[in-house]
């Protein structure tokens, strides 16, 4: 759908929970922003039936549902769409909640308590590519994972990273968008995206989600 002001194309959300007024309520959020709602479901496999009639770009995904989960929803989404944004929106901070999506391929997990502007800031850093992680769940991920380095960068997964590369996934591991990493390296924020894309192409890995955890896992996670 183009926007009226700016021309462009809308991103085309589906939003997934079995819960209505929570879906109206994140519909009413975003009628007021740049994206655009383009259907509803009340569980997984609705999701499932709905996502190559309505084309969304970005799915948002609850975890607790009847008939099926959000992570099952999650994991058959991305095998069969890999392009397809899967964001978890959920009230769910047990961490085999959260490690489970990221396996599943999620690309991105958020708590229901953030903002609405926060929320919007999410998804959209999510459709371009970014991690959105609550910081709560970030923590908790940089707890579990946590260790200390026992094998050379990529040599067990895929090949070698370069010095460059390293510093990119540490800084990615952070929570800081591709523009933060750039202004740090002093390079283009395209250089930055060009540096990820070759990271999951070595390491084998699907997502910005995914080779965080592989960083937070091999101990090159920095500090937030």
């Amino acid at each position: 759908m183009l926007d009226g002001e700016e021309g462009t194309l809308a991103m085309r959300v589906l939003i997934v929970d079995d819960h209505l007024m929570l879906r109206k309520g994140v519909l009413s959020i975003l009628s007021n922003s740049d994206l655009e709602v383009v259907g509803e479901a009340a569980n997984g496999q609705e999701a499932l039936d709905l996502v190559p009639k309505l084309k969304p770009d970005l799915v948002l995904m609850d975890i607790n549902m009847p008939v099926m989960d959000g992570v099952e929803a999650t994991r058959r989404l991305k095998a069969q769409y890999p392009d397809l944004k899967v964001v978890i929106l959920t009230v769910s901070e047990i961490d085999k909640d959260l490690f489970e999506a990221i396996k599943a391929g999620a690309d991105g997990y958020l708590l229901k308590n953030l903002g609405p502007e926060e929320l919007v800031s999410s998804l959209r850093s999510a459709i371009a590519g970014e991690a959105p992680i609550s910081s709560v769940m970030a923590a908790k991920m940089l707890k579990e994972f946590r260790q200390p380095r026992t094998t050379a960068a990529g040599k067990e997964d895929g090949q070698p990273l370069s010095p460059r590369e390293i510093e990119v996934l540490r800084l990615a591991s952070t929570g800081l968008t591709y523009k933060e990493i750039a202004a740090k390296l002093y390079v283009a924020e395209s250089t930055v995206k060009n540096h990820m894309r070759h990271i999951l192409e070595k390491l084998h890995l699907r997502n910005r989600s995914e080779a965080v955890g592989y960083a937070i896992r091999e101990g090159l996670a920095g500090d937030p």
